[in-house]
């Protein structure tokens, strides 16, 4: 398989509906092929705005619903999760903590200043400064993990839109406490649900996308048709870009100014699936967005107004090459995150077993 070419030949943009041509009083049309997806790649910020409210979840599940799509997730949804497990293979979906390498010095990135980790690491008390023969190893961990290196839950309550959090709970419901409302806690007993991988890069023939290329629902509809699955109610779904090749082949990724990721259109394909969870080996949005006025379509949609869990920057190229190897790119997602009260989300470390 070879790596993304330099330019892509993109199919054109479909608008509107079939033509219907009606002569006198005949009820005959001529109607032309008819796409299985109809997908606008022109949305506006009104647009957004719209599907603010159309999509909502907004007490689907009553006034005082902490979370959202999770909800999904029934004891049915659990055992046919669990009737998937075959082979007993479990891969994990985390990157390493992001820390420097034993023995590294720290790079030097800018004049007096050192790299900034999102893990930091002490060892408070180790082996080799022993005043007994026996004793106890200690250590401490301390992570900023919302960004862009740290596997991680954005919990409901991470994404603040006109005042509001999802399910209409005031943004002041954040305090300097932490979050009174939609934080980590309802997700305290864990995930276990069916997972489904999107692997676009598979499905378009190279190893990992354009720095902002985009996905469209055209796009996921070719994966079901190629991978043989629907993805459906209380899923898991993994979008998969090949992000951590590019790294590897070309360098670190800033994507707070470029990523490959979901147009904002793929949005409504995943609400009318009702899928509960939504991850991916970047931060899910395409960057830049391509709806003017909108930083993150995808992220605003599904933690406001959805109620959807995202899990960022998840390595995805183990779970690819598992998946490929059985032909098969379903399988038990089984994931936890910390049980902090307040917490906005959490490190986490997914994993697929098949």
């Amino acid at each position: 398989m070879s790596s993304r070419p330099a330019s892509l030949n993109r199919r054109q943009l479909i608008v509107g509906s079939t033509a219907l041509s009606m002569m006198g009083n005949s009820s005959t049309a001529v109607a032309g092929p008819v796409p299985a997806t109809v997908t606008r790649k022109d949305l506006t910020k009104a647009d957004i705005d719209s599907w603010m409210k159309d999509l909502s979840n907004w007490g689907r599940w009553g006034k005082d619903d902490q979370a959202g799509t999770v909800n999904l997730i029934t004891p049915a949804k659990r055992r046919q999760a669990a009737s998937l497990v075959k082979d007993g293979v479990s891969v994990s979906l985390s990157l390493d903590a992001d820390i420097p390498l034993e023995g590294a010095a720290d790079a030097v990135t800018e004049p007096g200043r050192r790299p900034h980790y999102t893990w930091k690491h002490v060892m408070m008390r180790d082996g080799q400064n022993m005043k007994t023969p026996s004793g106890y190893a200690v250590d401490s961990y301390e992570v900023t993990f919302h960004g862009n290196n740290t596997t991680h839950l954005d919990a409901l309550s991470h994404f603040i839109f006109e005042g509001h959090i999802y399910n209409g709970f005031p943004a002041e419901s954040i305090t300097k406490w932490g979050a009174t409302k939609n934080d980590v806690m309802p997700f305290k007993d864990g995930f276990l649900t069916r997972g489904v991988l999107v692997d676009i890069p598979l499905l378009k023939g190279y190893s990992y996308m354009g720095d902002d290329e985009a996905v469209f629902p055209e796009d996921l509809e070719a994966w079901e048709k190629k991978a043989g699955i629907k993805i459906g109610s209380g899923d898991a779904v993994f979008l998969r870009t090949g992000r951590w090749l590019r790294v590897k082949e070309k360098g670190d990724l800033d994507l707070n100014v470029k990523a490959p990721g979901l147009y904002a259109s793929c949005g409504k394909w995943l609400k009318d699936r009702d899928i509960a969870i939504l991850g991916s080996d970047v931060v899910q949005d395409v960057r830049p967005s391509r709806v003017e006025g909108v930083n993150q379509p995808i992220h605003q949609m599904f933690l406001v107004a959805v109620g959807t869990p995202l899990f960022d920057n998840c390595t995805l190229e183990k779970v690819s090459q598992e998946a490929s190897v059985r032909k098969r790119w379903e399988f038990m997602l089984s994931a936890a995150s910390l049980r902090v009260p307040g917490g906005t989300g959490s490190p986490l470390n997914p994993i697929a077993t098949f």
